[in-house]
């Protein structure tokens, strides 16, 4: 491995905007917009920051990951077929119209050019060409060997682990930090000593994909390099973070990555429709410092950052990956957000185009203000839960 650079690369997410499962779908594009105005308008991102994806190998790192038959279908779903084919193919690989990842025009190329942007990624890493790099149109951490799910259509993540492991014989440590767990991932590397999986996420009690617990913790030489901390609904900030900063310590003590993988979905938060956790946006500043102090510390610096899920278009996700990226490249911005109580304000140029059909509850601050929120409801006993729970999922790093 190259002893990586100082700064951080931004991997073009143009093609990977063309990942468009319906007009109406959660999993909408516009987020990646969004986040690069915002950043844009910080004047946080600059053009030699930029990369375009020029990866090779990416197309092999498909074919480690999923199933030749699987790609083969997900080719021809990608082009017209009769009516009656396009059923009965797609009703066997998770990829039904009225599911929830429909197949549609480009589908092929478009999750193609997902997997090409995080190796990029990984490459750049590898490489030394910079320290971090983040590809927001990735982290579609659901995707199965012969199925899509959640989404998801091919499993970047797992292809950018493979293509590490399989070109730089790297111990990798995958962080997941969506709200939903990150089971195509984990299930991918179960048996691999030499990835270590490790999932921050609400209960599958109640949430999907109903995988996660605590007792997954990886099977023959794999066990013990899977890690799973299920949080309770309704879940707030200081137990979420207590529980992710004990579980990341841990894991890269026990582990000692050469490199950190990161999936930033930013669902957690109270605002988003598809979870339950009740968490503000101090936990999308705080995790990216955590990560990016473990990636110096055990890792050499060496880290890649993917997107994920995060379902409040406007008032959540430009803000949590805005908060990501401005970490990894170390912005003097961070300074103003971190020495306000609500993070600083959000920039008028931002807040105020003309086109954007935005809430009209937009906030004006990059942190929110939980002062005026309403405490939950039984918040000593998830805090207790969660406790129990941490203990059960560390026990077999003592």
């Amino acid at each position: 491995m190259t002893s990586p650079t100082s700064g951080a690369l931004w991997i073009d997410c143009s093609a990977a905007a063309s990942y468009r499962l319906r007009e109406d779908h959660p999993f909408h594009p516009v987020r990646l917009q969004l986040t690069e105005e915002l950043l844009a308008a910080c004047g946080a991102l600059t053009p030699e920051q930029k990369a375009v994806p020029q990866a090779s190998g990416w197309e092999e790192a498909l074919d480690w990951v999923h199933r030749a038959d699987y790609v083969q279908a997900v080719k021809k779903l990608s082009a017209p077929l009769p009516a009656r084919d396009a059923v009965e193919l797609a009703a066997g690989y998770g990829l039904e119209t009225d599911g929830d990842t429909p197949f549609f025009p480009g589908m092929h190329e478009a999750s193609a050019a997902v997997v090409q942007g995080t190796v990029a990624a990984a490459e750049a890493v590898m490489t030394g060409r910079a320290q971090h790099a983040l590809h927001l149109g990735g982290g579609l951490h659901h995707a199965l060997p012969g199925r899509a799910s959640g989404f998801c259509v091919y499993n970047d993540a797992a292809a950018a682990i493979a293509w590490i492991q399989r070109k730089y014989g790297a111990r990798v440590l995958y962080v997941d930090t969506d709200v939903h767990h990150g089971d195509g991932v984990q299930w991918c590397f179960y048996a691999d000593p030499d990835v270590f999986t490790l999932s921050i996420h609400e209960t599958g009690k109640y949430l999907f994909p109903g995988t996660g617990f605590a007792h997954e913790r990886g099977m023959q030489s794999g066990y013990g390099a899977c890690l799973n901390v299920p949080v309770e609904p309704y879940t707030e900030d200081d137990s979420w973070l207590c529980s992710f900063s004990a579980a990341l310590e841990k894991a890269a003590e026990a582990f000692r990555p050469d490199v950190i993988v990161s999936q930033h979905g930013c669902d957690a938060h109270a605002l988003d429709p598809l979870s339950h956790v009740h968490c503000s946006m101090r936990i999308y500043r705080e995790m990216p410092r955590m990560i990016h102090r473990i990636a110096h510390e055990w890792a050499g610096g060496r880290w890649v950052a993917l997107g994920g899920g995060g379902y409040d278009h406007f008032r959540v996700v430009p803000r949590a990956w805005g908060l990501l990226w401005l970490e990894m490249s170390g912005h003097p911005l961070l300074r103003t957000i971190d020495g306000s109580p609500s993070g600083a304000a959000l920039p008028d140029l931002w807040l105020q185009k003309p086109e954007r059909q935005a809430p009209d509850n937009m906030p004006r601050t990059w942190l929110d203000d939980t002062s005026a929120w309403t405490p939950m409801p039984r918040r000593a006993e998830i805090e207790a839960k969660n406790r129990e729970v941490l203990e059960l999922a560390l026990q077999h790093l003592a």
